[in-house]
C-alpha cells in the first residue's frame, strides 16, 4: 500500500531553525521541502525572477504566461502552486489576475538556507 503525503499549511511564513543550527524537525523538513518543491521547476523559477522584478510590484496572469512562453492554463497551475506555497499572492479584477511576489516569505527561505547563522 503507497505511503500518503503528510498535509501541511504551508502558507504560512517558515518559522525553523537555519539548516545549519542542528537537526531539524520532521515537520520542519516537510514544510520546508515543500516550499523548496514548489521552486524546483524552470517555469516557477522564471515566473518567480519576473516576479520580483517587476517594476509596479504585480504583473498580470495572461503577461506572465506569453512571457515564459506557455499557455495561460499552465501557467495558473505554477502560479498556484507558487501561492500554495506562501511565494506569491494573488487579486482578482474583474476578469484578469494579478500576481506579487511575497518579499517576507522569500526572505524566510533565504534565512533558512543561510549557512552563516
Amino acid at each position: 500500500m503507497p505511503k500518503t503525503l503528510p498535509v501541511v499549511d504551508i502558507s504560512a511564513p517558515i518559522c525553523c531553525a537555519p539548516l545549519a543550527a542542528g537537526s531539524m524537525t520532521s515537520d520542519d523538513a516537510v514544510a520546508l521541502a515543500l516550499r523548496l518543491k514548489a521552486l524546483a521547476d524552470p517555469v516557477r523559477l522564471q515566473l518567480m525572477s519576473m516576479l520580483m522584478g517587476a517594476r509596479l510590484g504585480e504583473v498580470n496572469a495572461s503577461d506572465l504566461a506569453c512571457a515564459v512562453g506557455v499557455s495561460g492554463g499552465t501557467a495558473s497551475h505554477h502560479l498556484n502552486q507558487l501561492r500554495n506555497a506562501g511565494l506569491v499572492a494573488s487579486e482578482r479584477r474583474g476578469v484578469n489576475i494579478f500576481y506579487r511576489a511575497e518579499p517576507e516569505n522569500l526572505e524566510a527561505l533565504r534565512r533558512v538556507l543561510d549557512t552563516c547563522c
